[in-house]
């Protein structure tokens, strides 16, 4: 019997295009003005962080930023780089630059699995400060009281690693037989499903990922079954 349900966000809840253009280009536009800014105080451990990543030792902070920048534009996973992104687009948005977009089917879908007393967690790439904002700030109404906790790359793990889930499943202290994950990419879905758990992939017209076998695939969470 499934008790607890954790969901990607990007291609999953919210549609990429609104990930990538809105909040990576908030942080692409700040992120090298605000790292020269804060070098020495919130900037600090993200500049050694991404040296260490990098193998740049000696970068100073226009090329930690410029390093970043990179990894942004290519999809890096990189937990100095979302730490970032985080902490610049929390301002974002707090003055109403910046809003938690969701696929229609997923607020009132969430909504009926918390009223059935499921419990809901997160589990993205994007940093936890992030995640909790875009539920928070959601478009049409804040998101975030349905949510019991959130996971990301510094507190789980990778997302294509069974290990990860593992990890997550002894954080919210549920039998990994008892948790269902949700995510557009195909090798998340293999992590989670190695791990013990039972995954759906999720597709959707114009997302980047494209189902594979064996998982089951929906396009619609009101399509999830959960008996």
């Amino acid at each position: 019997m499934i008790k607890a349900i954790v969901l990607d966000i990007e291609g999953t809840t919210s549609p990429t295009s609104s990930v990538r253009e809105e909040l990576y280009g908030y942080t692409r536009d700040r992120l090298p003005q605000w790292l020269a800014e804060h070098q020495g105080d919130a900037g600090a451990p993200i500049i050694e962080a991404t040296r260490v990543q990098a193998g740049r030792p000696d970068a100073d902070a226009a090329e930690v930023a410029a390093i970043l920048i990179d990894w942004l534009n290519t999809d890096v996973k990189s937990e100095p780089l979302k730490a970032a992104q985080g902490i610049i687009c929390a301002e974002g948005f707090r003055n109403g630059s910046l809003f938690g977009e969701f696929f229609p089917d997923v607020p009132p879908v969430l909504r009926a699995w918390r009223a059935a007393g499921l419990e809901l967690y997160i589990y993205s790439s994007g940093s936890v400060r992030n995640q909790k904002d875009w539920f928070a700030f959601a478009r049409g109404g804040d998101l975030s009281p349905l949510i019991s906790g959130h996971f990301d790359l510094s507190t789980a793990g990778p997302k294509r690693e069974a290990s990860s889930y593992e990890k997550i499943a002894s954080a919210i202290g549920v039998p990994a037989e008892s948790i269902l994950f949700l995510s557009d990419h195909p090798d998340e879905v293999d992590a989670a499903a190695a791990a013990g758990w039972s995954a759906i992939g999720v597709t959707r017209p114009g997302e980047p990922n494209a189902p594979r076998p064996p998982h089951r695939w929906i396009s619609d969470f009101a399509d999830v079954e959960l008996d």
